[in-house]
């Protein structure tokens, strides 16, 4: 479990790295990518705290900064959606 967690690390680094040099246009399914990786990490975390493989201080911390970086991806996301609806609005006039 604990390779499956540090290959999800990566695996959710990886589309929020990609998104950050993407027009507006094409980050949306890139972030929504890191948020289902980023939500996987949590329910694995949860899974090892739950069957004591880790203990409880290490996954408060842990899971303090996955919350704050969920925060961050679903701001992100919602910001992309307003940018890519005021495109769409802006080419139709």
């Amino acid at each position: 479990m604990g390779q499956k967690i540090d290959n999800l690390f990566v695996e959710t680094m990886e589309p929020i790295i990609t998104a950050s040099f993407l027009s507006p246009t094409e980050k949306l399914p890139w972030v929504r990518l890191a948020i289902r990786k980023l939500d996987t990490l949590k329910i694995f975390l949860m899974i090892l705290w739950e069957t004591k493989s880790i203990n409880e201080k290490k996954y408060i911390l842990l899971s303090e900064k996955l919350n704050e970086i969920g925060k961050m991806l679903g701001g992100w996301h919602n910001q992309i959606l307003k940018q890519n609806s005021l495109t769409k609005a802006r080419e139709k006039k």
